[in-house]
């Protein structure tokens, strides 16, 4: 009979289930057999188990919710605390008591008023001594130079009794300086005189009237040049 006979009239494949059964109960026979109680036992440690860790994970849930909360707490009780906090009064002024039925006149509960008295004095002080000081400065005084054309009538006129006539006009705030002859034209010069005047005191108009007065040697007078010193 040739293999592929043999094995054609072989049935074990076809009854695996049986076999199968057969090698539980052996195996069953050399460790015993299994008992519900044992599988039960060992599904129940499992559960076991896996409730512990939800419990102990429950816990552990609540506790940092628990400190959640704490810290929020805590973070709102310091801001009130900020927000509510009261402003600090100025300090008292403390009021030295001493001991005596008589000494009730000597309490001051408002301060003394001298301390104002010796500050509004040396106020006063300082004021008079700059009004002092202020006083004994000099004035500024606005001062001009001026320089003035005179003009004789014609070439016979005495220049140096002209120049000893316009030095003649004197008053206040008037001071004449130097002064020199310029030709003119067929033989006839004039006089050029410079002056400094104070404002507030004299002016142009005043030393033309002045020196025209000397008729017979003045013709006219000129305002050459006018400068603020």
């Amino acid at each position: 009979m040739s293999g592929l006979q043999c094995l054609a009239t072989e049935n074990i494949w076809f009854d695996k289930q049986r076999y199968d059964e057969a090698e539980r109960r052996f195996y069953e026979g050399v460790n015993g057999p299994s008992s519900p109680q044992q599988q039960s036992s060992s599904h129940g440690g499992g559960d076991q188990e896996l409730v512990s860790r939800m419990k102990s994970l429950e816990l552990e849930n609540q506790t940092l919710h628990k400190g959640v909360c704490d810290v929020s707490i805590e973070n709102v009780m310091v801001r009130k605390l900020f927000i509510a906090a009261p402003v600090q009064a100025a300090p008292v002024k403390q009021v030295k008591v001493e001991n005596g039925d008589d000494d009730d006149d000597d309490i001051d509960l408002f301060g003394s008023d001298d301390d104002d008295e010796e500050a509004t004095r040396l106020k006063q002080e300082r004021l008079d001594a700059y009004a002092a000081k202020k006083a004994k400065k000099p004035a500024l005084i606005a001062k001009s130079s001026i320089i003035l054309d005179v003009k004789p009538w014609d070439d016979e006129t005495d220049m140096a009794q002209l120049e000893q006539c316009v030095r003649s006009v004197q008053m206040d705030g008037l001071l004449w300086g130097a002064s020199k002859l310029v030709p003119v034209g067929y033989g006839i010069k004039k006089l050029q005189i410079n002056c400094v005047v104070e404002d507030d005191k004299v002016g142009t108009d005043i030393l033309e009237e002045e020196i025209t007065k000397f008729e017979d040697f003045v013709q006219s007078v000129d305002v050459a040049a006018f400068n603020k010193i």
